[in-house]
């Protein structure tokens, strides 16, 4: 990869890069690095890309958006979402107390996850939630067990495990039969038929998720058609599903990938269900990265040019505990400066200040910089904060949020003391 992401709400003005109207240099000047910035408007446009399959010319509604919020659980991202009309996808009850406190109705969010605890699933039976994706058949027998207890009824959807090969990154491919998440498909008409039985459980949906940077659309429609079959011998069964939850995973061009047009994207799979006779379900989009990750950077700062007799190391003062994925997943992100100078260019691998050999942000890449410059890591807004560490004790990083030409600190920087204020030394 040697080509920039296309980008809707960061581009190089006058050989400086801005998000929107701000420039990244202003934005650094004053917040500081590591520092991760988003655009509204990128955000919002990637949105209504979904909404606009979604809707049918009459305004009646096709499929819903409901946002992976495990991709980026900003207060401010999540209530950019919510004002555009999104629902959301979440997997753990600190999720779900995130989307409350965002003013989010809760019967808009569908909780998945395969570790729900007793106090998780307790909660959002409480506040009413629109769906639990069940994984497993214990999780299920949970579900209808608390529900009793509270006098209440779980509306519940199972996860269906296709064992469709996503052809990704085996840490974040989720279809597969020895993948942990999902009902096994050849399970899954006698788990419904379990599901049926139980007093405290009533069947809405059914779920499917193949898993996440997915390129290729024709994974999904082969998870598409096993699906519509057990919809249809559910249907035979007396067991009528009312939503079909088709999940999210679809990739992001991160720098010459070949990434689905995401309204292509959404409408080839909403024909294909109503050319299957689908039409009257209620259908669930659930994207993150797509909606995220192009939506944001990573700013850091470079603090030292090392050369070796081996290579030429750029450190800068962004860590992996800032962004995990390069070191996690062999992952790639442009990284470009943010001033464009003229001086020779030099190939560095940009790695951070973490004591690891791990801790690296991109390999082998051909910068004009020299000390003190910054960069810009860019596809980073996907999967960037929500995995970030104290790793180190390094604080994590500020997040700003521009519209046009305003810049609104959304997250503060945390402080070094504010990191072991909940530790206690033993008692002398």
């Amino acid at each position: 990869m040697n080509q920039l992401p296309k980008l809707s709400g960061f581009h190089l003005q006058n050989d400086n890069w801005f998000a929107e109207n701000v420039s990244l240099l202003d934005i650094a000047n004053q917040f500081g690095t590591p520092c991760y910035v988003y655009s509204k408007k990128a955000l919002t446009q990637a949105f209504m890309a979904y909404e606009s399959a979604c809707l049918r010319k009459d305004g009646t509604r096709r499929a819903r958006v409901h946002f992976a919020m495990k991709s980026n659980s900003n207060l401010a991202i999540l209530d950019v979402f919510a004002q555009l009309g999104a629902g959301f996808d979440l997997v753990s009850g600190g999720e779900l107390e995130r989307v409350i406190a965002a003013g989010v109705n809760p019967a808009l969010c569908v909780f998945s996850g395969v570790g729900k605890s007793v106090q998780e699933i307790t909660r959002a039976l409480e506040v009413g939630v629109k769906c639990f994706n069940i994984e497993s058949i214990p999780e299920l027998s949970r579900i209808n067990d608390i529900a009793g207890q509270l006098g209440l009824v779980a509306p519940i959807s199972l996860r269906v495990n296709p064992d469709v090969d996503a052809k990704t990154h085996p840490y974040i491919s989720t279809g597969l039969k020895d993948n942990k998440f999902g009902i096994a498909y050849e399970s899954v008409l006698a788990t419904y038929a379990a599901a049926k039985s139980m007093p405290n459980c009533n069947i809405v949906g059914i779920d499917c998720h193949i898993g996440s940077q997915i390129l290729d659309i024709q994974p999904y429609l082969d998870a598409l058609d096993r699906v519509l079959l057990l919809i249809e011998q559910l249907r035979d069964q007396g067991i009528n599903i009312h939503h079909l939850d088709i999940g999210g995973g679809l990739g992001i061009d991160y720098g010459g990938d070949i990434a689905p047009d995401i309204t292509l994207f959404a409408n080839t799979l909403l024909n294909h269900i109503e050319k299957r006779g689908f039409g009257f379900l209620d259908v669930i989009f659930e994207p993150g990265r797509s909606l995220v990750g192009n939506a944001g950077v990573l700013l850091t700062r470079i603090e030292y040019l090392k050369p070796t007799d081996a290579k030429n190391f750029c450190v800068v003062d962004a860590a992996m505990n800032d962004l995990m994925r390069p070191a996690m997943y062999d992952a790639f992100h442009s990284i470009v400066p943010v001033v464009n100078k003229s001086l020779l260019a030099e190939t560095y691998d940009v790695v951070g200040p973490v004591c690891e050999s791990g801790d690296w942000l991109g390999k082998d890449r051909l910068l004009s910089v020299v000390s003190g410059d910054l960069l810009a890591i860019l596809s980073a807004g996907a999967y960037g904060s929500t995995m970030s560490s104290n790793y180190n004790t390094r604080p994590r990083a500020a997040e700003v949020m521009v519209s046009d030409t305003s810049v609104h600190l959304i997250r503060e920087r945390e402080t070094v003391q504010s990191l072991f204020a909940l530790e206690h030394l033993l008692p002398k």
